[in-house]
């Protein structure tokens, strides 16, 4: 008899799929209250390891980790003009506290751009005080009025960066650092998504930014999802929090400041990426369990092999654990294994074990074949290896073949039903750009015909990413 599919087929309701396979998967779920979020262990696992690879890069591109409050007085956000009418709808605020009504409502943080900049112009005095290069891992509410579990909440853990400089060719040229050697790089190489980079829409940008690029992704059922953005912020916010330098001639001068952030919105981009009708795949590099070694049944040997070969393994590197719970039958073990993506089973058995083999069990392809045990450390490393390019592959061959180059706005949007349009943002412009939006679709970027991201929002020959999007 035929298998029961544990989770509704993606074809039939992607939607529905997806929230079974965070149930499922023990990923996440709803909060308590409307809009919020658990994250579970095994979720949390996986930002862990999002957050440590992350982490690395920001560092390496000079910036150094800081926090700041989650409470905002209110004032601070309306020093902003363009900044507090973009968050206005989204605002939690805070008006009584110990029993009392307070002077001044504060905002619950939707962003740090205002906190920070306050400290910031306490902290620069001189050019030789430039580049301030900062971030913070926090968590930040925007009232969600649809929330979507790990897509859109209204509270969500992210890291913002925030930076000022004092000139603005070097304030620009550090926002694409980190969209390219922070984010990018990181998207492609470690989430094994192919990203497209490129540069948002006036309508599209940032409140508050002179300039807001994004990496966009595509999910599985066609739609885009913004995984990363990074801001030029120009003066606006150093003119608000006067962030100022005296320069080497003693001129005061305001500083030119950034913005750049990315948040567990990436595990859901994740999931919707990778997984299949069996449930999520996580790519290799990124897996906090990377290889699963299951005693099948006990036997003569057959837990002492198994213990061995998860030594063996973390003795190599890879990131291994031992499921002996052999009082849980062997299928429901590794159906779980499978809902939760885990890359590679090794399964130990009394019968393989006489012979001197394992199986080895891969979730990408969904192979199963035997392995010699003198074999198996070198043969998991290889599969992780070739595995997670398995799954890179996987996903740009899916964004190519549903991407497709037309001449109007109207193609777009029926394109849009299924994939990604790509047209001249010169037949698109600001009227086209409203027009989409009417019917639900949005430019998701520009970019520039042969890749890249423009330098301006007019530059000529620009490409418009059109979709629909999470």
């Amino acid at each position: 008899m035929a298998r029961q599919p544990v989770l509704t087929p993606r074809a039939d309701d992607f939607p529905r799929w997806y929230q079974e396979v965070l149930a499922k998967a023990e990923l996440a779920e709803n909060g308590p209250v409307r809009g919020t979020q658990v994250i579970r262990p095994y979720g949390y696992a996986i930002w862990e390891r999002m957050q440590a690879e992350m982490d690395a890069r920001i560092k390496r591109a000079g910036a150094r980790n800081a926090s700041f409050p989650l409470f905002i007085p209110q004032s601070y956000l309306q020093r902003e003009a363009e900044h507090v009418e973009g968050f206005s709808p989204e605002l939690a605020v805070v008006t009584h506290a110990g029993g009392k009504q307070l002077d001044e409502p504060v905002v619950v943080r939707p962003t740090s751009e205002t906190v920070i900049g306050e400290f910031m112009a306490r902290w620069t005095s001189s050019y030789r005080d430039l580049p301030l290069l900062l971030n913070q891992w926090a968590n930040v509410v925007r009232w969600e009025l649809r929330p979507r579990l790990l897509l859109r909440t209204s509270e969500f853990l992210w890291q913002e960066g925030h930076t000022a400089h004092a000139t603005e060719p070097d304030a620009a040229a550090y926002a694409r650092r980190i969209l390219h050697e922070v984010y990018e790089d990181f998207m492609r190489t470690v989430l094994a998504v192919p990203v497209v980079v490129g540069r948002k829409t006036v309508r599209e940008r940032f409140a508050g930014a002179t300039s807001t690029m994004t990496l966009e992704g595509m999910m599985g059922d066609g739609k885009a999802l913004q995984m990363g953005t990074s801001h030029e912020l120009g003066q606006n916010f150093a003119r608000a929090f006067d962030i100022g330098f005296t320069d080497a001639e003693g001129t005061r001068r305001h500083a030119w400041t950034t913005s750049w952030g990315s948040s567990t919105r990436m595990l859901g981009g994740l999931v919707m990426t990778h997984g299949d009708d069996a449930g999520l795949r996580v790519p290799p590099l990124l897996a906090a369990l990377q290889v699963l070694v299951t005693v099948v049944r006990d036997g003569d040997g057959v837990p002492e092999a198994a213990h061995r070969l998860v030594d063996e393994l973390v003795a190599a590197g890879v990131r291994a654990e031992l499921d002996d719970r052999t009082d849980t039958p062997f299928g429901r073990r590794a159906v779980d294994a499978e809902l939760k993506g885990v890359p590679l089973r090794v399964e130990v058995g009394p019968r393989d074990l006489a012979e001197g083999s394992v199986t080895l069990a891969r979730r990408v392809p969904g192979t199963k074949t035997p392995v010699a045990l003198a074999d198996v450390v070198a043969t998991a490393v290889q599969a992780l290896v070739d595995d997670h390019r398995a799954l890179y592959d996987e996903a740009l061959g899916r964004r190519e073949a549903r991407t497709h180059e037309v001449a109007s706005v109207e193609e777009a949007v029926e394109v849009a039903a299924t994939g990604w349009a790509r047209l001249p943002w010169a037949a698109v412009g600001v009227e086209g750009e409203a027009r989409l939006a009417e019917r639900g679709v949005t430019v998701r970027c520009l970019v520039r015909p042969g890749g890249g991201v423009p330098e301006s929002d007019d530059e000529p020959g620009a490409i418009a990413v059109v979709a629909r999007a999470y």
